[in-house]
């Protein structure tokens, strides 16, 4: 991974644990979903005009993406619902690197080297620490957790179909445009046949911040996609992971959880675990 690819996915890493602090923020979870994918999908029809079209190689994995993506949203919005933002972000996040690396392998004919895949396993400890941290002395919230799983195997499956579309596509940004726009209007549209006629009103008062979040989660994911087409996807899913210390920053400050020095060397465990892996890139 070259400099340039570096600092580009930890630029995503940054703006997508502030996304999704951001769609954690609004306490209806719907209302906050809806203007982030609804506001993504006006960001597409936007840039559309302005990139290439998509190959046609590339559109069975757009269709299959958006499918995912909306998966994606909705897991995510059940684990906002059921835990707290410092764990659920952790541990959605964490468990895809490890679910990517093999599907990558298998999908993509990319098997990581020695250096590569001694980083990726150390990082995901480190992640697993961040995630898991806090659990001693008190019973787990399965349901929680295991939204959280189900979230991460979806971001382990739409990053390899991405991947793949990507490349095969010939233009990230014409590709991120189109992919916005297809997995955009269907929460807005669950939104409109719950609320009826209340649905503006109950958009109003987070308009400007859910469309700051929807400009925030097509940056950081276009930043992601041009990425995998000069890098490979295994070190790319692990180093984006690295949100996870952004996220637990956010959650000390922003929502008052503590951190603790358990995650202090948890993050210890993730940035040795990153140097390997770009060794090994």
């Amino acid at each position: 991974m070259t400099p340039a690819v570096t600092a580009a996915v930890l630029l995503a890493a940054v703006t997508h644990a502030c996304w999704n602090a951001i769609a954690h923020k609004i306490t209806d979870k719907l209302v906050g979903f809806a203007l982030i994918s609804g506001g993504g999908m006006l960001i597409g029809l936007a840039l559309a005009p302005f990139a290439a079209f998509p190959a046609a190689a590339a559109w069975p994995y757009l269709a299959a993406s958006a499918v995912i993506h909306i998966a994606y949203y909705v897991l995510l919005m059940r684990s906002f619902r059921l835990g707290d933002f410092g764990q659920a972000y952790p541990i959605a996040r964490g468990s895809a690197p490890l679910v990517v690396t093999a599907l990558a392998a298998v999908f993509a004919d990319e098997v990581p080297d020695g250096w590569a895949a001694a980083g990726i396993a150390l990082s995901c400890a480190g992640l697993a620490g961040v995630a898991l941290w806090g659990l001693r002395g008190r019973r787990p919230d399965w349901a929680a957790i295991g939204a959280a799983l189900a979230t991460g195997l979806s971001i382990a499956a739409y990053t390899v179909v991405d991947g793949l579309g990507v490349r095969a596509s010939g233009t990230s940004l014409g590709y991120i445009a189109w992919l916005m726009i297809a997995e955009g209007f269907v929460l807005p549209a669950c939104a409109f046949h719950r609320w009826r006629g209340g649905t503006l009103a109950r958009l109003r008062p987070f308009a400007g911040v859910g469309l700051l979040g929807a400009a925030l989660s097509v940056a950081a994911y276009g930043l992601v996609l041009w990425a995998q087409t000069r890098a490979e996807m295994a070190p790319i899913a692990a180093l984006r992971e690295s949100s996870i210390l952004v996220g637990a920053a956010i959650g000390a400050v922003v929502f008052k959880e503590r951190f603790g020095a358990a995650r202090v060397w948890a993050a210890g465990l993730l940035v040795v675990g990153i140097g390997l892996m770009l060794r090994g890139g």
